[in-house]
Order: structure tokens, then C-alpha cells, then sequence
């Protein structure tokens, strides 16, 4: 999870949602590792965990990722649970729970919900507070810079 971390501080830095994703092989290698990088890309799906999901699966040569883990940051989207779930991944072991948008356990349970044809194990609390520090900083420091700004007025003043 440190290295999930570190790749979320990295997203932080370019202002990008600081979540952070690495995928594990089953013998303990670092397969991928990625930050958020919708911003900067101008892709919606571009998202931690996929971009860690198309890194690893490119670095095996295979779409398919049996026995590996996914660390990350917050709890998995819908988007990118199910990918895992189309990916194969065999656990998800995350930090902060979604109480919004979570696709793993807070609001919907893709993986575990016996509706599709596979499942996957799901590890969740790991290091909470400091994957929910990182993303609770960077709001807060979103709603600071916006407070800052002058507000735009529509019409010309007297």
C-alpha cells in the first residue's frame, strides 16, 4: 500500500484526485503502479487502476491477470471494479472506503455480488487514515485556492 500511496501523492502533485493503484503478481512482483490521470489526459477513463490494469496486462502480454492483487488507494469505482473484475484479478485490498461512488463495498459489491462469472476477495481498511489524509488535503486545499479566487462577476459593475 505504500506504494499505492506514493503514487497518489504523485497524482496530488498535478493536481489530479491523489488515488493510487498497483497491481502484484501472485509470487509478490510489482507487476504496474499508477496515479490518477484523468486531468492532464483528458480521459475519463483514466483512472489509477486502469491505467495500472492496461500496464500490467501489457508487461505479461496477457488481458487476463490470474493470481494477482491490486492495491489501491480508495475504494474501486464501478468503472474500474468491474475491469478488475473482466481482468481477472483474484484480490483487491484497498485503503479508503467510497461512501459516494464505491463499487466494491460501500455502495454497489461488484465482485462479491454472485451476479457475474467471477469473484474476487476483497481487502478493505488497509492504512485507512493515511489513504483518506491524502484525500481529505487535497479537497481542502481545492476549496482554499477556489475561496481565494476572485469571484467572476457577469455583468460590469458601477
Amino acid at each position: 500500500m505504500g506504494t499505492a500511496l506514493a503514487y497518489a501523492a504523485q497524482a496530488a502533485i498535478l493536481d489530479e484526485v491523489p488515488v493510487g493503484a498497483v497491481i502484484v503478481s501472485a509470487e509478490g512482483r510489482l507487476l504496474a503502479g499508477a496515479g490518477n490521470c484523468c486531468i492532464a489526459t483528458n480521459d475519463p477513463s483514466g483512472h489509477a487502476e486502469i491505467r495500472a490494469l492496461r500496464t500490467a496486462a501489457e508487461k505479461i502480454s496477457n488481458y487476463r491477470l490470474p493470481g494477482t492483487t491490486m492495491y489501491v488507494t480508495l475504494e474501486p469505482c464501478p468503472m474500474c471494479a468491474t475491469a478488475l473484475l473482466l481482468a481477472r484479478v483474484e484480490r483487491i485490498v484497498f485503503g479508503a472506503t467510497d461512501p459516494k461512488t464505491g463499487g466494491i463495498q460501500s455502495v454497489y459489491r461488484i465482485g462479491s455480488d454472485g451476479c457475474l462469472n467471477h469473484r474476487f476477495t476483497v481487502t478493505s481498511g488497509v492504512r485507512e487514515k493515511e489513504c483518506s489524509h491524502i484525500l481529505k488535503d487535497f479537497f481542502q486545499q481545492r476549496r482554499r485556492k477556489k475561496e481565494r479566487q476572485e469571484p467572476f462577476f457577469c455583468c460590469q459593475r458601477n
